[in-house]
This record gives structure tokens, sequence and C-alpha cells, in this order.
């Protein structure tokens, strides 16, 4: 799988840890930044792998900033993207199951590099349910995105 990421200076080393996690299982990652600890704007590189996201250019993305909180809400701005800040194995695996989340959201000051490749392994393996109650609120979601996100 074709994987964005992208992450701010507090997110850096654990951007870092986890793509080479991905990596090793086969996944091929486009690196949206930074690349170093000089501080600067996480929006910037969320729009950048947002975007390739929605061209299709990558099936999903895995986003870290300090407390991932910035990032997931510059990155929901995009149209197309439903990001979600996970924090455990449980929360990642019902945002792909419920919300069919293109984008995980994780803090780099917060999660640690044992617990963050557990949530992204779950992320990454489970699969939206297409049960119908959750596709009808999804398509409401993107009704709200065609209605503000002009």
């Amino acid at each position: 799988m074709k994987i964005a990421m992208c992450c701010d200076h507090g997110g850096l080393r654990l951007k870092n840890v986890i793509k080479q996690v991905l990596e090793t299982s086969g996944h091929e990652i486009v690196d949206f930044g930074t690349t170093n600890e000089n501080s600067c704007d996480y929006p910037d590189f969320a729009l950048l792998a947002s975007e390739a996201i929605v061209r299709g250019e990558c099936e999903k993305g895995v986003f870290v900033c300090t407390t991932g909180i910035g990032i997931s809400i510059a990155a929901n701005k995009v149209p197309g993207i439903r990001c979600a800040l996970c924090a455990d194995p449980l929360s990642a695996k019902m945002t792909r199951l419920h919300n069919n989340a293109n984008v995980l959201a994780l803090g780099g000051g917060y999660v640690g590099d044992n617990l963050a490749e557990e949530i992204v392994k779950t992320f990454m393996e489970t699969s939206f349910s297409e049960e119908a109650k959750h596709i009808r609120r999804i398509d409401k979601i993107t009704a709200i995105e065609k209605k503000y996100l002009k």
C-alpha cells in the first residue's frame, strides 16, 4: 500500500520510527516532511499529504505532530479526508470499521514507539465494515463538506 506520511518538528522522531516499521512491512511511503527538527508549521505538511490522498496518489496517511490534534484539524479541512487522532488500537480499529478513516493522526509527545506500532498496524489492517448505517453517516459527512468547504 502507498502511504502518505507527514509531521512537524514535534512528530519527526515518531514519524521516522513508524516509517521504518511500515517500510519493513512492505508499504511504500511518500514522505511529505518535515525532515529536520527546526520549528515548522504542521498545516503546510498536512495539506500536501492530504491532497495526495484525495488525488488518489496515496491510499492512506499517517500524520504526526506533538499532540496529533493540530495536524488532524488541518487534515480534516481538506474535503475527502477523514483523519482520526488515535491513542490506542481500539480507536484505530473503530475509526476504520465505522468511519472509513483514511488518515491516522498520532501525538509524538504522547504515544510511545511500541504503542504507535500497534495503533498503525491495526489502522492499516482493518477494513471498512461497509454496513449501510456507516455508509449513510459518511455520506452525511460528505454533504457537510460540500456545503461548507467551498
